[in-house]
């Protein structure tokens, strides 16, 4: 499915409003996958601290060159969630935002033999918000979603941990080296389609993901890279949604790109 966003409305969705806030923490924590503290923020909905009750939680990655704290200072993620949850468009729900660094980044480098990220994500960052947030634990209660790196971020983690999340969303992004470009050398090594070929075509798994959603402007540099991976994965029949609207690589796309995700998680 491709459909052509029509941002005209005059009304912001990031806009700070007089409406009940949920509250944005700053949380350290030692990964024992990469052997140093590390940081995330973690945005809990209003009325969390008060209650009793588990939410389901969402992981939102940023982008290469940010931070942990970019989608709730330049993406405006805490508004966003709290307008959403005001207009009763969204759930609430805890999203976590961890650092999606873990060294020097080598943009267009080799992919690295070891995914660091994923080994902190998988051992560090989600067993520590299961244990420490009153948050369901079932695959129906669990979405990831990223930007740029943070959407690759989200493919390479979500895909061969298929059965731990009920929704995944990729904006302006893919499966990086899916597209060639002029002039690289060949990479080395089974591609990603090669490496995840079983789990790709395996229909069990497919059942309980209830939205595989892409989004990417008209005009990003990696269009054609989220064009191709949609087909990839359609080729092996998943059932994705692609929005492709207007903008390019900017936190104006990627808000908006929130602001149309969230609503869709946990109905």
């Amino acid at each position: 499915e491709i459909v052509f966003g029509d941002w005209s409305s005059d009304v912001c969705s990031s806009d700070l409003r007089d409406v009940p806030r949920g509250a944005v923490a700053e949380v350290t924590y030692y990964s024992a996958a990469l052997k140093k503290f590390r940081r995330m923020h973690v945005y809990t909905p209003p009325g969390y601290e008060k209650g009793e009750g588990k939410y389901p939680v969402f992981y939102l990655l940023h982008g290469a060159g940010d931070s942990d704290d970019s989608w709730t200072s330049v993406g405006r993620a805490g508004f966003i969630l709290d307008n959403l949850i005001a207009d009763r468009q969204a759930k609430p729900m805890v999203v976590v935002m961890p650092a999606g660094h873990t060294g020097a980044f080598n943009f267009g480098g080799a992919r690295p033999t070891v995914d660091e990220f994923a080994q902190d994500f998988l051992n560090d960052v989600l067993p520590y918000v299961e244990a420490n947030y009153r948050v369901h634990t079932g695959r129906g209660q669990r979405a990831m979603a990223g930007l740029s790196m943070g959407g690759g971020q989200t493919l390479n983690i979500g895909i061969p941990q298929l059965e731990k999340f009920g929704y995944l969303g990729v904006f302006s992004s893919g499966v990086f080296g899916i597209v060639p470009r002029p002039g690289a050398p060949a990479p080395e090594g089974p591609g990603f389609e090669e490496r995840h070929q079983t789990i790709l075509d395996d229909a069990s798994l497919k059942q309980g993901l209830k939205l595989f959603w892409f989004a990417t402007g008209k005009d990003d540099f990696l269009v054609e890279t989220s064009r191709a991976t949609v087909d990839m994965l359609k080729r092996h029949r998943f059932d994705v949604v692609y929005r492709e609207t207007e903008g390019a690589h900017t936190w104006i796309v990627w808000r908006e790109y929130l602001r149309e995700f969230a609503p869709q998680l946990f109905q």
